[in-house]
């Protein structure tokens, strides 16, 4: 006949023994006591902690003591519950042999793993920042290649707001009691109007910058010359 009480009273000597520094009885009877399991620290000095309460049932070994997380330490939910789970598959791999060393080193080993997942969060929650700003940091100096569809888009705005403009000084010029141009006087005053759209801007402050490394090069736009809408001088000619 097994002497329950010799075995359970053998084992919580060696338990005292190798744990004289987190192990704590609660009471006799039952017997029940208290075991702090705490992880390896994280580079950043975290660590995970878990007092696991432990209660003696009358016929333990042969029948699994009773067991509760009594208190915790940067333990989250699911964590407690992965433990729960495991130290139960634990004692039903052990029934019939003390077990209380084996259901503590399972747990301390669990807090490691704990760790190191967060560990590795952390580590790629970082990859991901960094890589989301270099992302962030390539598209503010890249700017936007220009191809013959949004040059064409630009050009169209462009020369809204160079009439507009036109419009607005032309009004100025008109309330300062300057006469009013016709289109061929306008021509007739100012033979170079190619280039004055580019000089008001100048005149006005708004200077305009081309990064000549965004356009394609001339020779490989797919234009259909034969296209009776086709302009070469809409594109630009490499020739003076």
């Amino acid at each position: 006949m097994t002497d329950y009480s010799e075995e359970q009273r053998n084992e919580l000597e060696a338990i005292e023994s190798i744990y004289p520094d987190s192990f704590t009885v609660l009471s006799d009877e039952p017997t029940s006591f208290t075991i702090t399991v705490t992880s390896d620290a994280a580079e950043n000095g975290e660590t995970v902690e878990a007092t696991l309460k432990f209660t003696y049932v009358e016929k333990y070994p042969d029948e699994a003591p009773l067991w509760e997380i009594h208190s915790q330490e940067n333990l989250e939910d699911s964590d407690a519950e992965d433990i729960l789970t495991l130290l139960q598959q634990q004692a039903d791999e052990n029934l019939g042999m003390v077990m209380i060393f084996t259901l503590v080193t399972a747990v301390q080993e669990k807090l490691n793993e704990m760790v190191d997942v967060k560990k590795n969060r952390r580590e790629e929650e970082a990859r991901r920042k960094e890589a989301e700003a270099e992302e962030a940091e390539k598209v503010l100096f890249q700017g936007t290649v220009v191809t013959i569809e949004n040059f064409l888009a630009w050009k169209a705005k462009f020369e809204l707001e160079m009439a507009e403009l036109r419009r607005k000084r032309q009004k100025e010029e008109e309330q300062a009691g300057k006469p009013k141009l016709t289109g061929k006087q306008l021509f007739e005053t100012d033979h170079n109007l190619d280039t004055s759209d580019i000089q008001f801007l100048e005149d006005t402050g708004n200077n305009v910058e081309v990064d000549e490394s965004l356009f394609q090069d001339i020779e490989d736009l797919d234009l259909d010359e034969d296209d009776p809408d086709f302009d070469p001088l809409e594109i630009g000619s490499d020739e003076d």
